[in-house]
């Protein structure tokens, strides 16, 4: 494939991608598939941490990937889990989406100027810590130089966006959440395990990938 090939296809791609998320999202039945057995579907309150979080597409090796971070392990209940890059909305953040821009910058050191964003997910509220998290979905036109901050992350985790669509990779295990025991499901990504509020998000996104596969494949 020539670059000029290769760059219309995934330019191509961001398009209908863009116009999947103009049209009415899956929503919570996408991102329950992936939710543990013991959760149960909580409102949000009035009084939510808002939140946001970036599913940063680029191009490399022919296909479209996105990264994942490695939390450092540290008390808590984020301590040493995998995460799209993100955080909590500061009072002067204007909206969900310089949220997601401004952390991933100071996570992973991506340029906010760099991204061009392609719409959002439907937003997943996360009982345990009343968070209402928005996750935006954003492109850069080259495969990013990344420059994780250590203090933030211990690790990245690249995977080309089609792996989502391989049943192979949607796995469960036992885990003890609350002092009760749970089926969890996970994306297994290199080995490395993808679950709770993360894997939800992603199952949403898997939904719209199937959604262009299934019209234009």
């Amino acid at each position: 494939m020539t670059d000029e090939a290769y760059k219309s296809g995934y330019f191509s791609y961001k398009e209908l991608l863009r116009e999947e998320l103009k049209k009415e999202l899956p929503g919570h039945e996408a991102q329950y598939k992936m939710a543990p057995g013991l959760r149960l579907r909580f409102k949000p309150t009035a009084r939510v941490i808002k939140a946001s979080v970036l599913i940063l597409l680029y191009p490399d090796k022919e296909r479209l990937f996105t990264v994942f971070i490695k939390r450092p392990d540290y008390p808590g209940i984020h301590g040493g889990q995998i995460s799209l890059p993100g955080g909590k909305m500061e009072d002067n953040d204007p909206d969900v989406i310089f949220t997601a821009l401004r952390e991933t910058e100071e996570e992973i050191g991506i340029k906010r100027k760099e991204v061009e964003i392609l719409g959002c997910l439907s937003p997943l509220y996360i009982p345990v810590s009343n968070m209402l998290v928005s996750s935006v979905i954003g492109f850069i036109a080259d495969k990013p130089d990344f420059r994780p901050q250590p203090g933030e992350v211990a690790g990245l985790i690249e995977t080309a966006i089609e792996e989502f669509l391989k049943p192979e990779i949607v796995q469960d295990k036992v885990k003890i959440i609350r002092l009760n025991r749970a089926i969890v499901p996970f994306y297994n990504i290199k080995g490395h395990h993808i679950w709770g509020a993360t894997a939800m998000i992603i199952s949403e996104f898997t939904e719209l990938l199937r959604r262009i596969d299934n019209r234009h494949g």
